[in-house]
């Protein structure tokens, strides 16, 4: 086998692996309305996962005074973001034992801090949104993004409970209704929050864990901008001094 052959092979099985993984989930990906430079929505975000997520899942690569890159000061950091350690320079860290967690959720939590770049914020934004009650689980929840999840639904409170109903076909279909009937998430028992506000809410957090994934994102580009900025500029004076060393010869 040449090595033409053997490279053709491994980019056909290259292009095929996004679209397997995209149909490993068996759900349709509803997009996340990321907006990184939309400040109150980021620390909107760390507060929700300070107050549900940090109880059981740890983000141990994000330091809390990386909050200050979002126009925290540090007691505002101290006040109401800090629950589990009193350092600003401490990890996102949890008490909970890991041991102890597998056997209350079938696995350990895993850690967030880059959660966001190994799922993707589409993903993230989708499967905070689709937890039912399936009283055939533990945990007495399940996940239309994420089936058989072990983890319970830590928003239940703002979003409320949502079943999965089978939707009515129309009796034409329904008459030759080989396939499966679709199935839709309706809420059984509001929460604190409406729909829409619970979604804003969602993506406030997934904002967050896009942000928390990659801090310094935000310098990362505006260094990047410049950078290309000067070259630009650098090229224009450049050329002119080609053009200078060049003119007798053409």
């Amino acid at each position: 086998m040449n090595l033409m052959h053997i490279l053709k092979r491994f980019f056909v099985l290259a292009a095929f692996v996004p679209a397997l993984a995209v149909a490993s989930d068996h759900a349709v990906l509803d997009q996340a309305p990321i907006k990184l430079n939309d400040v109150a929505s980021i620390q909107n975000g760390a507060r929700v996962f300070v107050n549900y997520c940090l109880n059981c899942h740890a983000a141990s690569h994000m330091r809390y005074n990386r909050l200050m890159d979002l126009g925290l000061t540090e007691q505002q950091i101290k006040d109401n973001l800090m629950f589990t350690t009193e350092k600003i320079g401490d990890h996102m860290k949890v008490a909970m034992n890991g041991k102890e967690a597998a056997k209350w959720f079938g696995a350990q939590p895993p850690d967030l801090s880059v959660i966001a770049r190994s799922r993707g914020a589409d993903w993230l934004y989708t499967y905070l949104r689709t937890f039912y009650r399936d009283d055939t689980r533990t945990t007495g929840w399940n996940n239309l993004a994420f089936p058989n999840v072990g983890m319970p639904h830590a928003l239940a409170e703002l979003q409320g409970e949502q079943v999965l109903e089978e939707e009515k076909k129309p009796e034409g279909e329904a008459a030759h209704g080989a396939h499966e009937a679709p199935k839709k998430l309706v809420i059984a028992i509001p929460g604190s929050m409406t729909a829409a506000q619970y979604d804003a809410t969602v993506a406030d957090l997934v904002n967050y864990l896009v942000f928390m994934g990659e801090p310094a994102r935000g310098k990362r580009v505006q260094i990047g901008i410049l950078t290309l900025l000067f070259l630009a500029v650098l090229f224009v004076f450049a050329y002119a001094l080609k053009k200078e060393y060049w003119k007798d010869v053409h």
